[in-house]
């Protein structure tokens, strides 16, 4: 990763951004909301807080100021997520079991970790390569976290029984109609994959290398939700015939026949979103589905998911510029968009399933310590998504992202785009 010359005001002043994102998204919350843990996959948004500062406390401060104290000792267990290197900790079901420390007390340690990270950001070690690759990966380590408390706190949320709001505001509607699919022509041919540009990326998208893809086409925009209720009216969820066996299995054993956060009431669809239990918008994408649904939805449509290179390659094609993200937060609301325009919905709207799995890519080399457990020891039982989705932060979005999950996790927005061989 090559560190652009920046100057210490601009190093400190992303720092800062970036740590305040992540508070501000918190302060809708109440104290209640900070532990809980409904499921395994779910992070009390307290831990978040207290995560992503241990991430520069362990990886910075104690690394590059010999002189630095840490906060409180017992941390380190708390607070490590799966770094086996850094030393032990409290198992990812636990979580929820934190009370003590208090939302005070993570807070309070933010402030104490943010004014020592000030410090030595002033300091001499500005000039240290490695202090910069690291601060960069623990920035941008901070904006998934953000990303997962929003989806998190979603689930929070959409898992009480009185379905509150996170927002104060009344209600929305996008109000638009989704355009009517079509598909891009991609023609045979060896094209180049991984990340090429002078920007962050994280280590799973290095390995420059090409690959032959035969011709194909590539939806123009992601499925709608009217187009997946289709697919649920066709009895579909009862259809062994459009299931992988071990989908098949997972929808027998969970009772599955809608995607996360639908519910029928009175004969009429709804979904929970973040300001409350709405009527489903049948325009806007189908989110929160398992792989194993948008491989299912996909078969029954006689086509397929495109694999995680024709992704890329079509997205470099058609769109090969991220959009000016930096009011799709405010805009969006976490809430994606229907189609329209140009806007063939390749960034920001809904992570999509790929048909391909996390595996690392040629020349791919894991780095020693700490940073080396980052992306590689997860590659395996996991699929590839891409796109980035309306809870991804403005500046943390790209074509070579590789997001990746199991099978059969819905809490993400993740969704469904089409492909087929020409």
């Amino acid at each position: 990763m090559e560190i652009p010359v920046v100057s210490t005001t601009e190093v400190l002043q992303r720092y800062k951004q970036v740590r305040q994102q992540t508070e501000e998204l918190c302060k809708p919350l109440s104290k209640e909301d900070y532990v809980v843990q409904p499921v395994v996959d779910v992070s009390p948004p307290k831990w978040h807080l207290a995560h992503t500062t241990w991430f520069f406390e362990t990886l910075l401060l104690k690394k590059f100021n010999s002189d630095y104290e840490v906060f409180d000792q017992d941390y380190n267990y708390l607070f490590n997520s799966y770094y086996e290197s850094v030393g032990e900790r409290v198992l990812r079901a636990d979580r929820g079991n934190l009370t003590r420390p208090g939302v005070d007390d993570i807070y309070a340690y933010r402030r104490y970790v943010d004014e020592a990270m000030d410090s030595l950001i002033n300091g001499e070690n500005t000039l240290n390569n490695e202090f910069h690759k690291i601060l960069e990966i623990g920035l941008n380590h901070e904006q998934q976290h953000q990303e997962l408390l929003v989806t998190d706190i979603k689930y929070i949320l959409g898992h009480n029984p009185v379905f509150p709001s996170y927002f104060e505001e009344d209600s929305v509607s996008s109000g638009n109609q989704s355009r009517i699919a079509d598909f891009l022509e991609i023609p045979a041919g060896i094209y180049q994959i991984g990340h090429q540009s002078d920007g962050f990326c994280f280590d799973n998208e290095l390995g420059i290398h090409q690959v032959y893809l035969p011709a194909y086409k590539i939806m123009d925009r992601l499925v709608t939700n009217d187009e997946y209720l289709e697919f649920m009216q066709a009895g579909a969820y009862s259809d062994f015939r459009c299931w992988l066996m071990e989908g098949w299995e997972w929808v027998k054993t969970h009772k599955v026949s809608n995607p996360l956060y639908w519910y029928k009431l009175e004969g009429i669809w709804h979904n929970y979103n973040l300001r409350g239990l709405q009527p489903l918008d049948g325009n806007a994408p189908v989110t929160h589905i398992s792989f194993f649904e948008a491989d299912a939805y996909a078969r029954w449509r006689g086509m397929r998911l495109p694999t995680e290179f024709e992704w890329e390659t079509a997205c470099k094609m058609y769109q090969p510029q991220v959009p000016d993200r930096a009011e799709f937060q405010e805009m969006w609301q976490f809430m994606p968009l229907p189609a329209a325009g140009d806007n063939f919905q390749f960034y920001g709207d809904a992570w999509e399933w790929t048909g391909s799995a996390y595996r690392p890519y040629p020349y791919f080399k894991q780095e020693e310590g700490a940073l080396g457990e980052y992306n590689g020891k997860f590659m395996i039982n996991q699929m590839v998504l891409r796109g980035g989705s309306c809870a991804t932060p403005g500046d943390h979005i790209r074509a070579t992202y590789r997001n990746f999950f199991h099978p059969h996790l819905r809490w993400q927005f993740t969704g469904i785009r089409l492909a087929t061989h020409i």
